[in-house]
């Protein structure tokens, strides 16, 4: 159906589409995250909720395919997780973007002086980290040495970095 909703979803999954920039991680590399990131082996409860990876072209395509042979033998075990071409992508409502950092007054109040229209704060990057961070997702290691380049008050750095600290 043409513009799912969360209460409308249709048989639509919700996923991620993830832009990178390949100097600097790869698609292969990208995908040992991905197998890493959970059981390929467990079959999906629900077509909304399936683990799935999408490809945008025939080398993605013969990597993907690599990589569940690859994951097939090493747990000695059939990967249910699917693989099919990238179609259509819609983005999530606005409420479901950045959920962790919408749920942050002070942090979102800073992104939105910086960024006044949603979109723009859905497309930072900054943003997607400081979600992350919030979400438990980061490490001082990654990120610590970012925090200065997220145009953030040094209060809000500070306090960054101590949930960065306090994570791991």
């Amino acid at each position: 159906m043409k513009n799912p909703t969360y209460h409308n979803l249709g048989d639509h999954s919700e996923t991620l589409q993830l832009d990178y920039d390949p100097s600097i991680i790869t698609f292969s590399q990208l995908l040992d995250i991905f197998w890493a990131s959970h059981d390929p082996a467990e079959g999906s409860w629900s077509r909304q909720y399936m683990a799935a990876v999408f490809y945008h072209s025939d080398e993605q395509r013969r990597l993907v395919d690599l990589t569940v042979e690859r994951e097939a033998a090493a747990r000695k075990r059939e990967i249910r997780t699917l693989t099919m071409p990238a179609w259509i992508f819609y983005l999530a409502e606005y409420y479901h973007q950045k959920h962790a950092l919408q749920r942050d007054y002070d942090l979102m109040s800073e992104f939105k002086k910086m960024y006044p229209d949603f979109r723009d704060i859905v497309n930072s990057t900054a943003a997607a980290r400081v979600n992350g961070i919030l979400g438990g997702f980061g490490r001082v290691s990654l990120h610590g040495s970012e925090l200065d380049s997220y145009s953030l008050s040094d209060k809000e750095k500070a306090r960054l970095l101590g949930y960065l600290k306090a994570s791991h």
